[in-house]
């Protein structure tokens, strides 16, 4: 929820939030008041969004969030239809329709009716994320739920309402940051809609979220975040390349290297500074010299932010990441979508380079308990590693 955990698919902070496993009837217009009061009342059973901390707050806004965003899906051929729809949104619903459809084909991804449909949110973010940590930790604090298993954040469809519940965990003592989601995957249990908030993404952006997110309806093991988003994180990445190879448009494939050139860039920053942070923790020092070498950590992204930036040309898209006072939780989550990738990219060369193989083998790894599952990737990244440069 890509690590862009922290980093949106180009400008803004981002997690998929694995929602509940719970079924909605099938309409996607008008859910009547039973449907919704049915829907409601399992996800309140399940408690698959929220873990009981909160009470039946908690609760509703997950249900009534949801909800409401398959409220307003509507399929494709009726939005496209209709003379209100701008052109340029048909445009980019009609390309959006081609990937879906390419990603059953030519991915093996799963053919149902995910991004069938399109709900303008009004708003700029699905989802926000709150993440926490202690002051001198880089450990994320865990929510534990029954469907999705324990993740290290809790999700919000109301800014306001996660941005009390960041100040209520600044006020036990924890550092806590909010991120902005523009997308989620519900695993396959509802059809996913295609939305507002990231339907103008470039080309290359919009075709990597979207089989990232069909890429969680093929595996995803409870409680792994780091493996489910590496998986899928490598599922993207062959899949747009397979994309602007079978529709070749140098000018989209250019835009579409640079956005991710510079967010490798961003992430190793990130990255090298969490390390940093962590080297800071396990000193021992006490507190105050902690305290010290925290602060140093900090100013020192900063300043190395500001050289970075001056190698993109004047890119200023991730400033929004420095727009308030930098805290642990900004980066704990950090590597997440891609401490595994190399892994990933390896077993799938050892599948031959076939989809369905590949998917097997991922399938017999998530099967595995957690420490041999953790060994055989050691393995598989290291043997990635081996590899001479260029092969």
């Amino acid at each position: 929820m890509s690590q862009r955990i922290l980093i949106d698919r180009v400008f803004s902070t981002r997690q998929r939030s694995p929602a509940c496993a719970w079924r909605l009837p099938s309409s996607r217009r008008a859910l009547s008041a039973a449907a919704r009061a049915w829907a409601a009342g399992l996800l309140l059973a399940l408690a698959g969004c929220s873990s009981m901390e909160d009470g039946p707050a908690f609760y509703w806004q997950s249900a009534a969030g949801h909800l409401d965003m398959m409220r307003r899906a509507r399929p494709l051929d009726e939005v496209m239809a209709d003379p209100g729809t701008s052109d340029a949104l048909r445009t980019r619903l009609a390309r959006a329709r081609e990937m879906r459809a390419f990603a059953s084909r030519e991915l093996a991804l799963p053919d149902n009716s995910s991004f069938g449909s399109y709900a303008d949110l009004g708003r700029p973010f699905v989802l926000w994320n709150v993440f926490a940590t202690e002051s001198l930790s880089m450990q994320l604090k865990n929510w534990c739920f029954p469907v999705a298993g324990c993740i290290g954040y809790r999700g919000y469809y109301d800014r306001e309402q996660a941005m009390q519940f960041a100040a209520r965990l600044r006020r036990s003592g924890l550092e806590a940051h909010v991120g902005g989601v523009p997308a989620y995957s519900t695993l396959g249990w509802f059809p996913d809609p295609l939305l507002s908030t990231f339907i103008g993404y470039p080309e290359g952006e919009l075709a990597r979220l979207i089989f990232h997110e069909l890429a969680h309806q093929v595996v995803y093991v409870k409680g792994d975040t780091t493996f489910n988003e590496s998986f899928a994180s490598a599922v993207e990445e062959i899949g747009v390349d397979r994309w602007f190879a079978a529709r070749p448009d140098p000018a989209a494939l250019t835009a579409y290297r640079d956005l991710a050139q510079r967010r490798r860039n961003f992430v190793a920053l990130l990255v090298r500074h969490k390390a940093m942070l962590q080297t800071v923790y396990e000193q021992e020092t006490d507190e105050a010299a902690k305290l010290r070498g925290k602060q140093a950590v900090f100013d020192g992204l900063r300043a190395d932010y500001l050289l970075l930036k001056q190698t993109w040309g004047g890119f200023s898209g991730y400033d929004r990441w420095f727009s308030e006072p930098l805290t642990n939780a900004h980066l704990a989550a950090v590597g997440a979508y891609n401490d595994r990738l190399p892994a990933f990219r390896a077993l799938f060369e050892a599948s031959g380079s076939q989809m369905p193989a590949f998917y097997e083998a991922v399938r017999a790894l998530a099967a595995l308990p957690a420490a041999q599952r953790n060994a055989r990737l050691d393995e598989l990244a290291a043997q990635a590693a081996a590899r001479p440069r260029g092969d």
